[in-house]
């Protein structure tokens, strides 16, 4: 693979997706392109379909993947993986990932802290999936280092974000709530499907209101929807509402493949 040094190296002007895979099937595949997309026009790289970045072209990879010894050893074929497509100004770049979100990672469900570091919602880049993701690997990582799950952001205003890897719910007498996009996130595929399919309300969420909801859960394309269980201090004792999204999401996970 011949990679060249463009301004993605530099200063990070660069945009990625990463796309579930399941038995061999991309999930919600048209949204993250159309995602991706949008990044492209916000960091002038292109068209996308132009660059080679199509439907088709996932599909062939894909395929092409499958038949190939070590790519069978390292993931199946391709039952339970992540596909990372990445676009930079003079490179289209794709590769497999694991997924690493088993079912016990489920059944236990996520514990989550409050990040000191503060989600900016008047930068633009904060609303689009591109390179300049730092401050999400450096506190996932401190997140793991602490004994937690995830860590959430906060804004400027101290309103809830976004985790550094996911898109955060709220449940409260059974109304599905989720800070607006306003308040500094990243748009979420999950998070978008689930505004679609379900009633959810978008609103301002701040620490501490967390008390009077029920149920809080995460989602990001890999895990799907994630129960957490507790927030800092805050514990929350339900999972109803989540447990039946979570199903009704597994239901119907390939009629979303493309």
């Amino acid at each position: 693979m011949n990679v060249i040094l463009d301004e993605c190296f530099q200063f990070g002007l660069g945009a990625f997706e990463t796309i579930g895979i399941e038995q061999g099937a991309p999930i919600l595949l048209e949204k993250h392109l159309k995602r991706l997309e949008r990044a492209a026009v916000f960091l002038n790289l292109g068209d996308i379909a132009e660059r080679g970045i199509t439907v088709q072209k996932i599909i062939k990879y894909l395929e092409e993947q499958k038949a190939q010894k070590e790519v069978q050893d390292e993931f199946g074929n391709l039952e339970h993986c992540g596909l990372k497509v990445m676009l930079t100004k003079e490179n289209e770049v794709f590769s497999l990932r694991a997924n690493h979100y088993t079912p016990e990672k489920y059944e236990k469900g996520f514990y989550v802290d409050i990040s000191e570091v503060k989600r900016n919602e008047t930068s633009p880049l904060v609303y689009h999936k591109t390179m300049n993701y730092g401050d999400c690997i450096l506190e996932k990582r401190n997140a793991a280092a602490a004994g937690m799950d995830e860590r959430l952001f906060l804004n400027t205003k101290e309103q809830i974000s976004e985790g550094t890897v996911s898109n955060v719910f709220f449940v409260r007498k059974g109304v599905i709530c989720t800070p607006e996009v306003s308040c500094g996130l990243l748009p979420g595929i999950l998070r978008e499907y689930l505004c679609e399919s379900e009633e959810v309300k978008e609103t301002d969420i701040y620490v501490q209101d967390l008390k009077w909801y029920q149920e809080c859960f995460v989602t990001n394309s890999l895990m799907g929807i994630m129960p957490v269980r507790q927030i800092g201090g805050v514990r929350f004792k339900e999972d109803t509402v989540t447990k039946e999204l979570m199903k009704k999401y597994q239901k119907n996970i390939y009629l979303h493949c493309i």
